[in-house]
């Protein structure tokens, strides 16, 4: 432990039952200091700071703030202690403005001065460079807005320590400079910061230190200005990873095997979610795209699926019509698409249900007479299991048991054994570790290589630049261009992502 920490964890040890979370795990933070936690998916990082911010009780070790220990037993002492959490998931009440949300749980007087809050908001904006809009709707907001309430509201509060869970999710580049630059001025304020991401580029850019966990005990604690990627990585998984995304080289087909024209949607209050969207993708080709949160592209995954249907407009699979089919049409006539949404458990798997029925969802279909055959479907299980290195007691285990790596991979182990021409994917490494997500990548790749057209919804702009041969951008549900990665910047995508249509249009395809 350092001399002059603000924050120390000293041999914290939390378990659920027969998982031990953490086991005697010991960190500090400085005052003025951004600390960086890495880890594997359970490794425990989550588990680590709920119990800093009062969510859990840890079984046995001590938090010290300041010196003076602390005994945290709810979030309401850690936010009298001065510590303030933004969670991935932001906790807001959409229908309420930014001040209500912001100054939500005053207790000390009956009626609220709506003025004064508004002044106190004011000071603390004016005090560390934020910018909001106090009357404004969470629901009218960006991500980035969003999240600048969601600091504000712990800054109000009076939070000398902030934690961030995975705070650049789904923020453009434009965002999350704005951020660094906030966490920077709160550093300078003299702020302890832990920011908790797997985006190895963001944590040299912006911490002082890291801290790493691997299977619930520290790995170690290493000065960033003397460390590198490789070595985080090898400290997180304990052995040596390339970082490297390779784009797959593939001659793709002569014709497309989507052609999307014109997809029009409207919502029940006649909002556009699909605004005129345009666009072809080949076999052997991976299509990103690009934008941020709520743009349109789950409406566009969900539409090209079958599962909701568009207002106007066409898609067309191998030439054949496929505008408003549902899946089970889709599936009966013969034309194979795999669709992996990104709500892994409420969308792709029955949480509830073991590995075996999650396999016999998708093939059922295709069973002959009126039982289905459980043997085969376990057949199948076992074969998915092994094929996609599928950590689990056996496939009879309960997929929402399995850690996030692992439901991902059964989800697309289930779907590309269906040997699809056309693989949708939303997100499918979101909230994953480095690891399993280059196992995604090296999956998507191999089905590329195979001649799969795959649509590739992403929000990491440089896994995107790296992964796809083109992008597509879309702002508001409308495409904004089609990009070449190679020739294209980050700062451009994003500035397409916010509407803007700047940067070099020579690297822009004509949309359709």
């Amino acid at each position: 432990m350092t001399e002059n920490a603000y924050i120390e964890l000293r041999n914290i040890s939390k378990a659920f039952g027969q998982v031990q979370a953490n086991q005697d795990v010991s960190l500090s933070v400085n005052r003025g200091e951004i600390l960086a936690l890495l880890g594997e998916n359970g490794s425990g990082k989550s588990t680590l700071v709920n119990m800093l911010s009062g969510i859990y009780m840890p079984d046995s070790g001590s938090i010290f703030i300041d010196g003076k220990e602390q005994f945290f037993s709810s979030p309401y002492d850690a936010i009298r202690a001065g510590i303030g959490m933004v969670h991935q998931h932001f906790k807001l009440v959409s229908v309420m403005t930014a001040r209500e949300n912001i100054a939500i749980g005053e207790r000390k007087k009956f009626f609220i001065n709506n003025s004064a809050i508004t002044e106190k908001i004011y000071q603390v904006e004016k005090h560390f460079g934020l910018v909001i809009n106090p009357d404004k709707k969470i629901y009218n907001m960006s991500v980035g807005e969003k999240q600048t309430v969601e600091i504000l509201k712990v800054l109000y509060r009076g939070a000398r320590v902030l934690i961030l869970d995975e705070p650049t999710a789904v923020l453009t580049p434009q965002e999350i400079t704005q951020l660094f630059s906030i966490l920077r001025k709160m550093k300078e304020d003299g702020c302890s910061i832990i920011i908790i991401t797997h985006k190895l580029n963001e944590v040299m850019e912006i911490s002082d230190r890291v801290t790493v966990l691997r299977k619930g005990r520290s790995a170690g604690t290493v000065r960033t200005a003397e460390t590198a990627p490789r070595e985080l990585t090898e400290l997180m998984v304990g052995a040596p990873i390339s970082l490297e995304i390779k784009r797959a080289e593939t001659e793709k087909t002569a014709a497309p095997m989507l052609e999307v024209r014109n997809l029009t949607e409207t919502d029940e209050n006649n909002v556009r979610l699909l605004n005129d969207i345009s666009f072809d993708l080949y076999g052997g080709e991976i299509l990103g795209v690009a934008g941020i949160a709520g743009s349109g592209q789950k409406e566009l995954c969900e539409t090209i699926a079958g599962l909701i249907r568009a207002d106007s407009g066409s898609i067309r699979f191998l030439g054949e019509e496929i505008t408003g089919l549902s899946p089970r049409t889709i599936i009966r006539k013969g034309i194979t698409m795999s669709f992996i949404p990104e709500d892994r458990l409420g969308m792709g798997l029955v949480a509830g249900r073991d590995i075996t029925d999650n396999i016999l969802l998708k093939s059922y279909n295709w069973n002959s007479g009126l039982f289905i055959n459980r043997n085969e479907g376990r057949r199948k299980a076992e074969e998915i299991v092994r094929d996609y290195d599928i950590s689990t007691p056996s496939v009879n285990h309960i997929v929402k048991k399995l850690s996030g790596g692992n439901i991902q991979k059964v989800l697309l182990g289930r779907e590309i054994e269906m040997q699809p021409k056309l693989l949708i994917t939303a997100y499918p490494v979101r909230g994953l570790d480095i690891g399993a997500s280059y196992t995604i990548y090296d999956m998507l790749n191999e089905q590329k290589k195979r001649g799969v057209a795959i649509l590739y919804i992403g929000e990491d702009l440089d896994v995107l630049r790296s992964l796809c041969d083109r992008i597509i951008v879309i702002h508001n549900g409308a495409v904004m261009g089609i990009v070449d990665p190679e020739k294209t910047s980050k700062e451009d995508i994003g500035l397409l992502m916010l509407g803007e249509k700047q940067g070099d249009e020579n690297s822009r395809e004509e949309v359709k």
